[in-house]
């Protein structure tokens, strides 16, 4: 619980602003991880062992402090690198003091360490990698992220975590990405427990401005509380639920921004048993389908998707789960992004 206070003080102290079709489409029209149109062309060129697209890209997410998709841009360049390294290696050979190529590094190194059953030491092996990214550019974000995960990963005390926690919410009060991390490190399978992870995720989104993604985080919490014996009672459930619904009401049908937090909620209603109410983000998804959280309970993330959209009726109220979602399996350990 000190963690926990302490993690909430950190970010208050640093409060600012923060960024802010009717019918589903066919099957063959949904796509699974699909980048938007900034990712796409440096994902292309990434194919043909081309780095400066990418190197471009991150640099303009760095200039205008877009550090939402900064996030998101380098934990999707990292994943394709780990089977397509070469342009990657070539960037930082070419630019080795490059901030955008150091987060890169950082980010590529622990995504490979955490699939590892010796990830606690490989990933201490990979320190002074975070550390270079930490300091390239002193006022992003994303570098103290993965410090976060990798704070995680190793297992790191609570002092050590709530001192990069600091570090980050200094940089970016409400940046999503490093608070889905500290969520994860108070999670019950990490360092905290179920109403540890619940109460940082409501003081988080209570903090938060309207549109903010934070609003989101009880959801991102609720879906660590659902399995048997959580103790959580269901109405906090519920309200978690309800918070996520209206930030998803606030972006337009289809918009690839909210997209994982609509799979998210999606996910964690139809566990819930509100049926009509997970129809409607499943609507509102349009095409844009995310791994996170199908791949939790399923080899098929998208095949689990659309048969869910099939199944679940409209107006159909409470549906029975079984035969919907399997029960959780233990989190997959291939990314630290990933896994609760």
């Amino acid at each position: 619980m000190a963690l926990l206070r302490a993690l909430l003080r950190s970010a208050r102290r640093s409060r600012t602003a923060s960024r802010h079709g009717d019918a589903p489409p066919a099957d063959d029209e949904v796509l699974l991880d699909a980048p938007d149109e900034r990712l796409a062309p440096a994902l292309v060129a990434a194919g043909r062992g081309e780095y400066e697209p990418a190197a471009k890209l991150l640099a303009t997410t760095r200039d205008a402090a877009e550090w939402e998709d900064r996030d998101r841009y380098v934990r999707r360049l990292a994943a394709f690198a780990r089977s397509r390294p070469e342009w990657a290696e070539q960037w930082h050979a070419g630019a080795p003091g490059d901030p955008d190529a150091l987060l890169l590094r950082a980010q590529l190194a622990v995504d490979r360490c955490w699939a590892s059953p010796a990830r606690a030491e490989l990933l201490l092996g990979v320190s002074p990698l975070v550390a270079a990214a930490t300091e390239a550019e002193p006022g992003d974000p994303v570098p103290w992220r993965i410090a976060l995960d990798h704070a995680r990963g190793t297992r790191a005390c609570h002092t050590g975590f709530e001192r990069l926690w600091t570090e980050a919410v200094r940089r970016s009060p409400h940046h999503y990405g490093c608070h889905v991390a500290a969520l994860r490190y108070l999670a019950a399978t990490w360092h905290g427990s179920h109403g540890e992870c619940l109460d940082f995720a409501e003081s988080a989104a209570q903090d938060a401005p309207p549109g903010a993604l934070v609003q989101a985080l009880p959801a991102h919490a609720a879906l660590a509380c659902l399995g048997p014996g959580a103790g959580v009672p269901p109405e906090r459930l519920d309200a978690a639920a309800d918070r996520a619904i209206a930030l998803s009401a606030r972006y337009p049908a289809a918009d690839p921004w909210p997209a994982e937090v609509r799979n998210l909620l999606a996910y964690v209603l139809v566990c819930l048993d509100r049926g009509s109410d997970a129809l409607d983000q499943f609507r509102l998804t349009g095409p844009y389908v995310t791994s996170f959280p199908w791949d939790r309970v399923s080899d098929d993330p998208l095949g689990l998707f659309l048969r869910l959209r099939e199944e679940l009726p409209a107006g159909a109220g409470r549906p029975t789960r079984d035969g919907l979602i399997p029960s959780p399996r233990r989190p997959r350990s291939g990314s630290p992004t990933t896994t609760e």
